[in-house]
């Protein structure tokens, strides 16, 4: 195996790790939330309507893989996004869940009419 199939196999586990991370709703909608500012724990999971513990948890997982980043200020922590392109990727997976939705209703309509 060459030095860059193993980068690749090693990129692709990386990958599957953060795709893992993304297949929770309430982390999705927590980057969703983070898209274009940065917010405290408790104000995360005001919002995403959770407790306290469960959004420190979902917080801390993000940021192990590289999805958050976070800082201190005084007594709390603000998490905002590690990198912009995340909410990119985000933002056109729904899109491609979108367009296969309303092919999915498209050909339903079809069979009806037939």
């Amino acid at each position: 195996m060459s030095k860059k199939d193993s980068i690749q196999k090693e990129v692709f586990e990386i990958q599957a790790g953060v795709c893992q991370c993304l297949a929770n709703p309430k982390r999705l909608e927590i980057l969703h939330i983070l898209r274009d500012r940065e917010l405290s724990a408790t104000d995360i999971a005001e919002k995403v309507g959770i407790s306290n513990a469960n959004a420190s948890q979902h917080l801390a997982i993000m940021r192990t893989k590289g999805l958050l980043k976070s800082r201190r200020e005084g007594v709390s922590i603000r998490y905002s996004l590690a990198n912009p392109k995340v909410t990119i990727a985000c933002d056109i997976m729904r899109e491609v869940l979108f367009e296969h939705l309303s092919e999915k209703q498209h050909l339903t309509k079809k069979v009806r009419i037939i």
